[in-house]
């Protein structure tokens, strides 16, 4: 599963909840979260976890100054971070090129059919921002590649700030192109879904992004490194997170979430 959660935008004390509510329902093995706060008392990952029965990776960025001056906190930091049912095993936190205030953050998941290699980031957010996402991506896809393992495909999850046909993502996913990182392909896990249904993880229905100027799209992802045999197919992916909870949207994306074979 992958999830924007809003950092402390809005109602962010009802929309804790609501999470909550969503990832309860959904029940992710393992679960990729942009704009996660932490503060003096609590970390969001960490309550979310405890909550869950999960274990929790945190990943904060190295700039916080501009996502402080957002909400008028310099208390609250922002990052990204991994739940896992599983034991999460060497995590590592890295600034994205271009842009401090965006994290990545991969580790080893011990899942019980096999190591996974697992990435979770947000890239920057601008339209004109695309070669700063290519740069981005084409250092993901590097650093996928050095935490690979036989045994499972990297995982690369996150809000990418990007559709489906931009430039940064074929590029990420080598499609009609060579792929960022030689001999590394990524599948959208998206593809597998309705091919009716636009996946739009960034929708106007959601009041929060109605009150903006950009239309729906799909700009968060599960990619899966391709490999022919073994665990990491695709077997299903959907949204969640696409209505309000108890009349409170959870944040201002859906999440994508897939499930992935073990063999």
């Amino acid at each position: 599963m992958s999830w924007n959660l809003w950092w402390r935008f809005g109602d962010w004390q009802a929309r804790r909840r609501a999470i909550l509510a969503v990832l309860a329902a959904a029940q992710p093995d393992l679960c990729g979260l942009q704009e996660v706060w932490a503060d003096r008392d609590a970390n969001l990952a960490e309550w979310l976890a405890g909550e869950l029965g999960m274990h929790w990776a945190w990943g904060p960025a190295g700039e916080q100054q501009g996502w402080h001056d957002r909400i008028g906190d310099p208390s609250v930091d922002f990052g990204v971070a991994i739940l896992s049912r599983w034991p999460i095993r060497e995590p590592h936190v890295a600034e994205l090129p271009d842009d401090a205030s965006r994290p990545a953050l991969s580790a080893l998941i011990d899942a019980p059919h096999a190591t996974v290699p697992f990435v979770t980031t947000h890239l920057s957010s601008m339209p004109w921002h695309s070669g700063r996402r290519i740069r981005q991506l084409t250092w993901l896809a590097e650093h996928a590649a050095t935490r690979s393992v036989d045994a499972h495909p990297p995982v690369v999850t996150g809000d990418f700030n990007a559709m489906p046909d931009s430039d940064e993502i074929r590029r990420f996913q080598g499609v009609l192109t060579e792929p960022a990182y030689p001999g590394l392909s990524f599948i959208d896990a998206w593809r597998f879904a309705d091919p009716a249904d636009p996946g739009f993880t960034w929708d106007r229905r959601n009041p929060a992004v109605a009150v903006g100027p950009v239309p729906s799209a799909r700009i968060d992802y599960v990619h899966i490194g391709l490999r022919w045999h073994g665990p990491g197919q695709v077997r299903s992916v959907r949204l969640a997170g696409t209505e309000p909870v108890d009349g409170v949207w959870p944040s201002d994306h859906a999440a994508v979430v897939a499930d992935l074979s073990e063999a």
